[in-house]
């Protein structure tokens, strides 16, 4: 970009020097023409020559190239350097606007494990993961990633799937339970039995998943390189019957007139304002998108944005804040605020997500003199001794286990029971908040006549199933890994046209691979993790999903302009080129009408950028 924008500039100042500046000499001023010329053109001139080779004879670089060497040969110098900075300024926008990157999985790498430490002839050995054969004992410490798929057989812990299935609350692993690799492994030392090699492990699909997907999306092919693949050898044939049929078969004047009517043909030929208008399109759509916190990361996307028919959800972080908070507090024979106090203390010793959450909840200085003997029970809960009295605070099996009488609760969540002195005190739920802005999200997307919106989660089904109820959803898939998603969106896009699109949005890293493989996706980029704004296509900086919506107005809006863009262009454009065939159009107001399709085609394009916040 750097260097294209100085070539430009270094040849425009050469080109006004050489047109305005009266040397007395006129191949100083012919040699600046030159010189301005290869500086800006050489390039192209050089791509078409290498195109001829490979059997490519008719694009836009070749056409470029015949026609300004065509201007040379009939001397007109300024006309063939003024063509081809115009055919350059428009590159520089097209460049500008199309995304030219290849996805970095840089961000995905951190869930690749570096070592594993096995069970060898009675003595413990850190060895590469890759090394490590299936019924082989892997050993991990609190902290580390879990490097192979595998069933615990020795140890208890909380296990981190947050890098999976995007879940914020760890979860318990005993033994006989199966565990996956590039899970964080929290607080427990556990041995592991490993069931599958690295090769054919989750975190190994998942990074294949990502490094391959790339090559089944189908990018939107360049308009102008269409375009010059029937308009390049047409207008070529037309100039070439036009230098030799008038003056050789039908006897009407001079070789010489036809031949410069020919090649002015040519000059007047170059899609000029179609290279500028294009892209400048695009390129207004793009910081209008910008402007209310959407960042596209090429015209492609935009453009095909405005044909999206199906659109896909994560859930966690994406439609829900991913925070797990307090939901509500029912006690019984106490105040709410009572009934979470002494759960807050109960559990404030603690580092644990619940924990968390009630001291958010409770949001009140904790007296600790007044806390002692408290006792986790690993995957129960917790008994606390709290101003005196016992205070029990857990899931349904700690109050079967003490034999205390409770009411089971039925809502969607963490539910936490409450007993005091061994009498029940009412349950806590905890559980991920909708965003309020979700509700307006898939609204918006309705009122865009979206033909089906859906969520896929790793989350439970009851949790799914309620959140896609409260939303209006028209499907939901839960307790899916990665690759199921994968699994899901390919399914789902056979349910689309052949023109539509399928727009996945996610925050995760775990969604980096269906961000990947979908038509078009959308990372939430406040707040989704590195990997996921890397693989995606197009990124909401505020983390608000109704954005969403906004992006396909704004490229709906977008292709119209481009389209009013085209249709004028290529009229005004026809209409050029007749008058230059019957010799009614020199090369100067043939370049002087480019420029005013041009200058109206920005003025146009600049619409784009009008949007509402």
């Amino acid at each position: 970009m750097k260097k294209s924008l100085i070539q430009i500039i270094i040849s425009f100042i050469l080109f006004l020097i050489a047109m305005f500046v009266p040397f007395g000499n006129d191949l100083i001023n012919k040699g600046l023409y030159i010189i301005a010329y290869l500086i800006v053109g050489l390039e192209i001139v050089w791509k078409a020559i290498k195109n001829i080779f490979r059997g490519k004879v008719f694009d836009e670089h070749f056409l470029m190239a015949l026609a300004t060497i065509g201007a040379f040969v009939i001397g007109e110098f300024p006309e063939a350097v003024a063509v081809m900075l115009f055919y350059q300024v428009g590159e520089l926008f097209q460049d500008y606007a199309v995304d030219k990157s290849r996805k970095s999985i840089s961000s995905l790498m951190d869930i690749r494990p570096d070592i594993a430490v096995v069970k060898r002839n009675g003595k413990l050995e850190t060895v590469n993961p890759e090394t490590v054969k299936i019924g082989e004992e892997i050993v991990v410490k609190p902290g580390e990633k879990i490097p192979l798929d595998g069933v615990v057989i020795e140890g208890e812990s909380m296990v981190d799937t947050s890098a999976l299935t995007g879940e914020s609350l760890p979860r318990e692993v005993k033994p006989q339970d199966e565990v996956l690799s590039g899970c964080i492994n929290k607080n427990g030392l556990i041995t592991i039995k490993v069931e599958k090699e690295f090769g054919e492990s989750t975190v190994s699909k998942i990074l294949d998943l990502v490094e391959n997907a790339s090559s089944k999306k189908t990018k939107s092919e360049n308009f102008i390189t269409k375009f010059a693949k029937y308009y390049t050898p047409i207008v070529v044939i037309i100039a070439v019957l036009l230098a030799v049929i008038p003056p050789f078969l039908l006897n009407m004047g001079e070789f010489r007139d036809w031949l410069y009517r020919a090649l002015t043909f040519l000059v007047v030929s170059c899609p000029c304002a179609l290279v500028i208008s294009i892209p400048l399109g695009f390129f207004g759509g793009i910081g209008g998108a910008s402007k209310v916190g959407v960042l596209v990361k090429g015209s492609n996307y935009l453009e095909a944005l405005a044909s999206t028919e199906i659109v896909v959800f994560d859930k966690t972080g994406t439609l829900t804040e991913g925070v797990f908070e307090v939901q509500k507090v029912d006690p019984i024979g106490m105040s709410e605020e009572d009934l979470l106090k002494y759960a807050t203390y109960a559990e404030s010793n603690s580092n644990h997500p619940i924990s968390v959450s009630l001291r958010n909840a409770y949001n009140k200085e904790i007296d600790q003199s007044s806390i002692t003997d408290t006792e986790e029970l690993s995957g129960r809960g917790v008994v606390s001794n709290v101003a005196g009295k016992q205070v029990l605070i857990g899931n349904d099996k700690l109050m079967k286990e003490k034999g205390i009488s409770y009411t089971p609760c039925n809502e969607i969540g963490t539910i936490l029971y409450v007993a005091i002195d061994n009498k029940y005190a009412g349950y806590i739920v905890i559980a991920d908040k909708i965003k309020p802005d979700s509700f307006k999200a898939v609204k918006t997307l309705k009122a865009n006549n979206i033909k089906e919106t859906v969520m896929l989660t790793g989350d439970k089904k009851e949790v799914g199933e309620k959140v896609a109820k409260e939303l209006g959803l028209d499907k939901v898939y839960t307790e899916l890994l990665p690759d199921g998603k994968v699994e899901k969106v390919e399914e789902l896009m056979k349910d689309k046209s052949e023109k539509g699109k399928l727009v996945f949005v996610g925050d995760g890293i775990n969604d980096a691979p269906v961000l990947a493989v979908s038509d078009i996706g959308i990372a939430m980029g406040g707040l989704g993790s590195d990997a996921a704004i890397e693989a995606a296509d197009i990124v909401i900086m505020t983390d608000e999903p109704s954005k969403i919506g906004t992006a396909i107005k704004i490229s709906k809006k977008t292709m119209r302009i481009v389209r009013e863009n085209i249709i004028f262009a290529i009229a005004v454009k026809i209409f050029v080129l007749i008058l230059s065939a019957f010799g009614l159009s020199t090369m100067w107001q043939a370049v002087f009408a480019d420029v005013g399709v041009s200058v109206l085609a920005i003025i146009n394009s600049l619409r784009a950028l009008r949007v509402r916040k």
